[in-house]
């Protein structure tokens, strides 16, 4: 079942790598501050390796929900729960909440997803976690902006995606 108001955000390589060793592949300030746009204000969901990866937590004007299988977790500002559905029975009556990672959180809300926020770097880069596959025909695009990256010397693209 769809969830309208369940989100990804995630930043991809056109491989659908998406990190190596628990950390992100690649550093784009403005990718950083377009995730705080868009997320701000809302819940964030994530696995329990993604809360760990932040630098410091939980992040500014967020709702933070941390899925575990390890009963003694406890975070410090966020709310810990045990599965996907419990996660989802959450945020049943908001209107978006934004999944963050890590790899196997994406692939069990990626059926469930209603909509996707992409950032894509256009290159490969050596990774050992990957996003789901995108089958473009699936989703209807909303949005799209492209850059260059002076500093990393990469072009990348935001686009938003919503399932048909």
């Amino acid at each position: 079942m769809i969830h309208e108001n369940i989100s990804i955000i995630v930043a991809i390589a056109q491989d659908f790598a998406i990190g190596k060793n628990n950390d992100l592949l690649f550093h784009l300030p403005n990718d950083l501050k377009h995730f705080k746009e868009i997320t701000s204000g809302h819940t964030i969901i994530m696995g329990r390796n993604t809360l760990l990866s932040l630098p410091k937590w939980p992040l500014p004007k967020r709702r933070h929900i941390v899925i575990t299988d390890k009963p003694d977790d406890h975070f410090e500002g966020c709310e810990t729960v045990f599965s996907i559905e419990e996660a989802i029975e959450r945020v049943k009556d908001e209107k978006e909440a934004f999944i963050i990672g890590g790899g196997m959180i994406y692939r069990q809300f990626y059926p469930l997803a209603g909509k996707l926020y992409l950032t894509v770097v256009h290159q490969d880069f050596d990774a050992d976690v990957y996003f789901p596959e995108i089958n473009f025909t699936d989703w209807t695009e909303f949005g799209r902006e492209d850059f260059h990256d002076e500093k990393n010397g990469f072009d990348y693209s935001y686009i938003n995606l919503r399932r048909k």
